[in-house]
């Protein structure tokens, strides 16, 4: 079951979009500024739970060439550095809202500076291109509020995937069945696979899923 600490964390988040898109983002870019005041504060560079769901996450993408990758709440960094790690050819985007959060992922990155870039940006509120061959979002919408807002942070997910590409969303369980349910019943996409980690002291699940091809590659 979730933490009573976890329950009265998401009730707060959540609380917060009911101020509406624009005044939820700036609590957010506030708060998690304030968060980073301190490098890694949730220890994700070095706790062996979180390394446990990464390496998870990578062994459950397909095989396959990902040439545009980007990592959506990439925080400091630290699974962007693996995936810039386990694929060596792609070029990767890595989007926060918090601008010191990015400041260290760029210093923990820079041996990847040539194809690895980090832009500020709110996951409801952004102008990023699309085609993205491989996009990853973990532990990160249960901030964005629900309903509406939920939705539309799914939709900004899905749209943007290449024809054919993969979303990845990597969410505490069962509370993943909530936070992907738009994902779940997205026309642009099909569900392709659900790891569930019943074992870990705080479950989680990595649930994939396919963008459907274009329709002029379907009369191809």
């Amino acid at each position: 079951m979730t933490r009573f600490p976890d329950m009265l964390h998401r009730a707060l988040f959540k609380s917060f979009s009911l101020f509406g898109r624009r005044s939820h983002g700036a609590v957010l870019r506030r708060y998690f500024d304030w968060w980073h005041r301190r490098p890694d504060p949730w220890r994700l560079a070095t706790d062996a739970y979180e390394q446990r769901k990464y390496q998870t996450t990578l062994a459950e993408l397909p095989d396959g060439a990902y040439g545009r990758i980007l990592e959506a709440g990439c925080a400091e960094g630290v699974f962007t550095e693996l995936l810039a790690t386990t694929y060596p050819d792609a070029e990767i985007v890595g989007i926060d809202i918090s601008e010191k959060a990015l400041e260290r992922a760029r210093e923990r990155n820079e041996d990847f500076a040539g194809r690895v870039r980090f832009v500020h940006a709110d996951l409801l509120d952004h102008d990023l291109p699309t085609g993205f061959d491989l996009v990853v979002c973990a532990e990160t919408l249960y901030y964005v509020g629900g309903g509406d807002q939920l939705r539309h942070a799914s939709h900004r997910l899905t749209s943007l995937l290449a024809p054919g590409g993969l979303l990845v969303l990597v969410h505490p369980w069962p509370e993943a069945t909530r936070l992907h349910r738009f994902a779940d019943a997205a026309p642009e996409v099909s569900k392709i696979g659900e790891r569930v980690e019943q074992d870990a002291h705080r479950p989680f699940s990595v649930s994939l899923y396919r963008a459907r091809a274009s329709e002029s590659e379907i009369a191809s």
